[in-house]
């Protein structure tokens, strides 16, 4: 299939730079990146995601993550685990 369609768009360069850098981790194009995502969002007929605005609590917790309030670090997964358990 030919692809001759463009899609230009504008984002702040530190979300591109840091999405662009898990992408090629990935070892994925950020144009196969946006061809799926156009992909889900046909076959889906919306976004494969849900887009909700956050109830109050929720809101809460992501400005207290965001200041770094109440926010726990884990070295490994064994160690995330270790601490859920107590």
């Amino acid at each position: 299939m030919n692809k001759s369609a463009y899609v230009s768009v504008r984002i702040r360069p530190e979300l591109k730079e840091s999405s662009e850098n898990i992408l090629n981790e990935l070892g994925i194009t950020p144009t196969e990146a946006i061809t799926m995502f156009y992909s889900q969002i046909k076959m889906r007929k919306g976004l494969p995601f849900p887009v909700e605005i956050p109830n109050n609590l929720t809101a809460q917790v992501f400005d207290e993550m965001d200041a770094g309030i109440n926010v726990n670090a884990a070295a490994s997964v064994d160690d995330l685990m270790a601490a859920i358990e107590g």
